[in-house]
């Protein structure tokens, strides 16, 4: 299976109440593909969001579509990742 359409089909992964991808918005970060086995690292704007599972629930989904093992980490997004976002949510937010 090709990096890129690993990639391509994480990409497709938009979040719930904005029309951008989780890959787009900084959420989905760091992401390494080696092998069967994905690595990614999960930055949320804020510590606690409550859809913090529900976004890590559907990388794992996608991930096992493609029979691949799921690894990750979590953390807060700096100042400057968490004004990106904060910019993209304005833009293209949609509600839940």
């Amino acid at each position: 299976m090709e990096t890129e359409y690993v990639l391509q089909k994480l990409d497709e992964i938009k979040h719930p109440a904005i029309d951008y991808s989780l890959i787009k918005l900084g959420i989905l970060t760091d992401i390494q593909f080696n092998n069967n086995t994905l690595k990614a690292v999960f930055a949320f704007p804020f510590q606690n969001i409550p859809i913090a599972e529900h976004l890590i629930s559907s990388v794992t989904i996608k991930a096992k579509e493609m029979d691949l093992v799921f690894n990750y980490t979590t953390r807060v997004m700096n100042q400057k990742e968490r004004e990106r976002f904060l910019q993209l949510e304005g833009e293209a937010w949609r509600g839940l």
